[in-house]
């Protein structure tokens, strides 16, 4: 048996852990209960994975996670247009992205329960890390991503040993078809089940325990489905509630300009985040026209004092290009935290410490020329 549960979002109405559903009969995201709060005296020091905190995550105590050593990313400083800025290199991973922090407590969860076979959508990067952690734990992987997905990360679902399925018509597209598989299998969704979101909150315990036990005033994540953006809200939120941190630090995340929903929201002062047209982009993974927890990134920048923009292509490729110079080869989508940086000008001071998540290794989407 074991104390965690999920109840939906739009009613409250309350989910075994074993369950198979991934969103509730509302049409909501289900939410994760029964967690413990964060305790620093349960970390255990001998695990240099993000599974140092298992004592906090909603894995049953007599089951095994599948882990490949994801998390305690590197936390480097460098200084760019004269400011220090903190680089959290989740490019680092097992898979190449941030994916692989929530991928392992997605897949650990639902083989848990006696799962063996897995359908997601992606645009790549949450595709290539179910890929993997379901190759290691045994399951099978039917993953969905547009046909205009970069060729280094479908072959890199390939070879894992997942059944890729490229879809026309964009990325709204693929989760239809997603969806429709899911109806025979288990939809492991990065974007709707709450797992893959726990696994996300131990980049804010990291960077803490990084920092000596504090906090920075202000961290800059890339925004599509906005996982990471949530996962150091809820993760920094934990610290504050046991009186870790005294505050919670500024959240900004950033999006890119040709589809970028929540910006639009923020700044229009709305609470909820409507549908915008489909777009393209070099910064690839974080073209999602609606974000299903849009109304819960709002109320986490709003609880945080951070916010949301938007930068376009030029300002992006630049980015890319200034971090490749300071040693650092990141794919588009993660230097739009660069360019989010410096769109946010004076609004951080200089010797604000400041934490900008790098989400992608660079050979996922090479440059061409």
């Amino acid at each position: 048996m074991t104390s965690y549960y999920y109840t939906d979002s739009g009613t409250g109405e309350r989910y075994p852990f074993e369950t198979r559903a991934w969103r509730g009969a509302s049409g909501q995201p289900l939410e994760l209960g029964g967690l413990p709060p964060f305790d620093a005296g349960q970390i255990d020091p001998s695990v240099w994975s993000l599974w140092r905190y298992r004592a906090m995550l909603p894995l049953p105590s007599e089951a095994t996670p599948v882990s490949l050593g994801e998390g305690m990313t590197p936390l480097v400083p460098l200084t760019v247009d004269d400011r220090t800025v903190h680089f959290k290199l989740e490019f680092v991973g097992p898979t190449g992205s941030y994916k692989d922090r929530g991928v392992t407590t997605l897949i650990s969860g639902l083989r848990a329960i006696g799962v063996e076979e897995v359908i997601e959508d992606s645009s790549g990067n949450a595709g290539t890390a179910v890929a993997a952690y379901a190759a290691a734990g045994g399951l099978w992987a039917r993953i969905f991503v547009p046909d205009y997905a970069p060729p280094a990360k479908k072959a890199q679902i390939r070879v894992y040993g997942a059944q890729l399925e490229e879809i026309s018509g964009g990325r709204a597209a693929t989760t239809e078809a997603a969806v429709l598989a899911a109806e025979t299998s288990m939809y492991a969704s990065h974007a709707w089940h709450p797992l893959f979101t726990s696994g996300l909150r131990t980049a804010a315990w990291e960077v803490w325990e990084q920092l000596g036990q504090r906090a920075p005033d202000a961290v800059i994540t890339p925004v599509g489905q906005g996982g990471l953006y949530l996962g150091f809200y809820l993760g920094f939120r934990d610290l504050l509630a046991v009186g870790a941190i005294r505050q919670m630090p500024r959240l900004y995340g950033v999006q890119a300009q040709a589809v970028s929903p929540v910006a639009q929201a923020w700044q229009g002062g709305h609470q909820e985040v409507s549908a915008v047209p489909e777009g393209r982009s070099i910064a690839d993974g974080v073209l999602i026209r609606q974000p299903v927890r849009g109304g819960r990134l709002l109320q986490a920048a709003r609880e945080s004092g951070g916010g949301f923009l938007a930068a376009d292509d030029a300002a992006v490729a630049q980015a890319r290009t200034d971090l490749a110079h300071h040693g650092l080869f990141v794919e588009p989508t993660s230097a739009l935290v660069l360019a989010g940086l410096r769109a946010l000008g004076h609004a951080l001071p200089l010797e604000a410490v400041v934490v900008a998540a790098l989400t992608g290794a660079g050979l996922k989407s090479p440059p061409t020329g």
